[in-house]
């Protein structure tokens, strides 16, 4: 199974911790976009840290982190700068979606 979790604020990030390393430990693959104030996780450690896990994607949009001011530009390459048409791929491709 393929999770897809829509991270579009700043307020859930141990949800999002616990909600992802729960579906890896069950074998289930992640992918977690962040868009709007969700890329206010971006610079935090712990967020950053889900990209590294083994069978999570992690990606966000560039036009909702310039709006907001993010700094990406030391971003580890396994966050991918994308843009709402990886929203659109994540959600042709999982089979669950969780917006937080």
């Amino acid at each position: 199974m393929k999770l897809g979790i829509i991270v579009n604020n700043e307020t859930h990030l141990k949800e999002i911790t616990a909600l992802t390393l729960a579906a890896t430990k069950q074998k289930h693959k992640v992918v977690i976009f962040a868009m709007d104030k969700g890329t206010s996780l971006l610079p935090s450690d712990e967020f950053k840290n889900l990209a590294k896990t083994t069978d999570v994607s992690l990606s966000y949009c560039k036009h909702s982190a310039t709006k907001f001011g993010i700094k990406t530009e030391e971003l580890p390459e396994n966050i991918i700068c994308g843009s709402q048409l990886n929203n659109a791929m994540m959600m042709h491709e999982a089979d669950r979606i969780v917006v937080l």
